[in-house]
């Protein structure tokens, strides 16, 4: 009986945390996206997910200054995509960044190894950025001792591999969750935040460097929806990798 219940607990505590996360991110009424005038330089992230993109389409608009690609996710995934991404963006003269989907439920170290073992080194593309969410994600709901021990693994076994700090990609209710109060336990860090129902206040960045504003982008190029981003206008940790766009 005592297995019993711990295999029901097993399922619902994790279903309980992704519910709650879900709630929590589309808790508000929707809000007006932000202007170019307001957020220069804005992005997209992307995955297989979007299938074959055309990224010279990409590259025509204001709005898609940057991509983050999916590379890799746990301990062996690599996304299908992503070499042809990864070269593609920068053909077309789009900023490129790689992030991985860290599972609760495999080895930090590992996890670094297959990204190490997929992401090439290069000097003009952004940090590398890891995904922290329960959505997607396996069965466990981590302690933050837990969560810290696994994320100083990953970076350990990077030891330094790619250049500036990493980019954490975040909701509020995760942040508030691990984060909030215990910031010193985890890497230095570029913070993506998920804010798809309000604007996150600035705070000349200190708070977060990217926000992610919207999951039901439409642009040319790509078939169906893809989610925007925008950088923080006062983040200047970032914006070297960004050539001044001369007026027409």
């Amino acid at each position: 009986m005592k297995t019993f219940y711990r295999t029901i607990l097993g399922v619902v505590i994790p279903a309980v945390a992704v519910a709650s996360y879900l709630a929590y991110d589309r808790a508000m009424a929707p809000f007006t996206p932000p202007t170019l005038a307001d957020y220069p330089i804005q992005g997209i992230d992307v995955s297989h997910h979007q299938g074959a993109i055309d990224w010279q389409a990409l590259a025509r608009q204001p709005k898609v200054r940057f991509a983050i690609m999916k590379a890799t996710e746990g301990g062996d995934h690599r996304d299908k995509r992503f070499a042809e991404n990864w070269k593609a963006a920068k053909d077309a003269g789009i900023v490129r960044g790689a992030y991985h989907f860290f599972t609760f439920c495999r080895p930090g170290r590992e996890q670094a190894r297959n990204l190490i073992k997929t992401v090439p080194v290069e000097t003009d593309a952004l940090p590398i950025a890891i995904d922290l969410e329960f959505t997607g994600n396996c069965g466990k709901v981590p302690t933050s001792d837990e969560l810290s021990a696994e994320i100083g693994a990953f970076f350990a076994e990077l030891n330094g591999a790619y250049p500036g700090k990493p980019i954490f990609y975040l909701n509020q209710q995760f942040f508030e969750q691990y984060f909030k109060g215990n910031e010193a336990r985890f890497p230095d860090h570029h913070l993506w935040l998920r804010s798809i129902a309000q604007e996150p206040h600035q705070n000349d960045c200190r708070d977060w460097s990217i926000w992610q504003f919207a999951d039901n982008g439409t642009l040319d190029g790509i078939h169906g929806p893809v989610d925007l981003n925008a950088l923080c206008p006062s983040e200047t940790g970032l914006a070297h990798l960004f050539p001044v766009l001369t007026a027409n």
